[in-house]
């Protein structure tokens, strides 16, 4: 049998991430000759320097980044399995957790969100970020607890759950001439678009549809944020299509009127999404919990009926 000390993944870990031997045995209080000589150890068990000296700095090899990822999953899992699982105190709770999300449901979600965590648990913070605009892997890397989007993630690693569905209408100005009479696929592929796109897409789902019935539509811009589409759309002529529930804050503070599509599309998933690690961390699954909680009413708070189809 091979004798694995796994004291040696814990000081790899720490070596990774801080990259210097001195800073690495602070963090795991060791002296920096103890700490060289479980570098060494490491080196001869891994067969790689690990760490080479660039300059006054310490520079990772190409397989020390490839290992950096698996050791740091590795030593939380160990940890959970050897910390024992206590009651949750939330009045004593001290805590960070970051969440990411669509910028969209920023406005509806944060004060559900941030009421309830500050009412239970007065030493909670909670930062949201927005999507970036390229996929990342932030939860398995451990730079998010949560995310919220409409995709269900791939990684075995990462847990998700599907809290329900939105449907995309189109959202304009009241005056617009397409607020009155019978919105036809015709009338809305005819008007000017803005698309919400991280990555600056002109086409979509929508214009799929459109496709489907031999039509084209004019997409004049492709914006980031749905806030800046939202707000493009209440200064122009221009129509954008945004989730219903997820974005009515947003429209409705804006003065904007939405109606239902002329044809059909598929729901929008909302899906919450962690990584495993924190299955059985009652701060998380508390604070979990409650963004479900959030994100089921906003999805199905009373909210007057949208515009239908062919409404006045």
């Amino acid at each position: 049998m091979v004798h694995v000390d796994l004291n040696l993944l814990v000081a790899l870990d720490a070596l990774l991430e801080e990259n210097s031997v001195a800073a690495a045995a602070d963090r795991l209080h060791l002296s920096p000759p103890a700490m060289s000589r479980t570098l060494a150890r490491i080196r001869k068990a891994t067969g790689d320097d690990i760490l080479v000296r660039t300059g006054r700095t310490m520079t990772p090899t190409p397989h020390a980044l490839a290992l950096r990822e698996e050791t740091r999953d590795l030593v939380a899992r160990a940890t959970a399995v050897l910390t024992p699982v206590t009651a949750l105190d939330l009045d004593t709770l001290e805590r960070s957790f970051t969440l990411r999300c669509h910028d969209a449901l920023v406005s509806a979600l944060a004060p559900l969100l941030t009421a309830a965590v500050a009412g239970a648990a007065p030493n909670v913070s909670v930062r949201i970020l927005a999507e970036p605009s390229a996929d990342v892997a932030d939860l398995a890397r451990g730079h998010t607890d949560l995310e919220v989007g409409a995709t269900a993630p791939q990684r075995p690693e990462i847990a998700a759950r599907r809290i329900g569905t939105d449907r995309m209408v189109a959202v304009l100005r009241a005056d617009h001439p397409l607020a009155t009479g019978t919105l036809t696929p015709e009338r809305f592929a005819g008007a000017e678009h803005v698309t919400v796109s991280r990555r600056g897409r002109l086409t979509g789902p929508i214009d799929d549809a459109l496709a489907g019935l031999g039509l084209r539509r004019r997409v004049r811009a492709a914006l980031p944020t749905t806030a800046a589409a939202l707000e493009l759309a209440a200064r122009t002529t221009m129509v954008t299509a945004v989730a219903e529930q997820v974005c009515r804050p947003a429209w409705t503070g804006l003065g904007l009127r939405a109606r239902a599509l002329p044809f059909d599309l598929p729901p929008v998933p909302v899906i919450v999404a962690w990584h495993h690690r924190y299955d059985s961390d009652p701060a998380h699954t508390w604070l979990r919990t409650e963004l479900m909680t959030a994100l089921r009413t906003v999805l199905t708070a009373p909210e007057p009926e949208t515009d239908p189809v062919g409404g006045a």
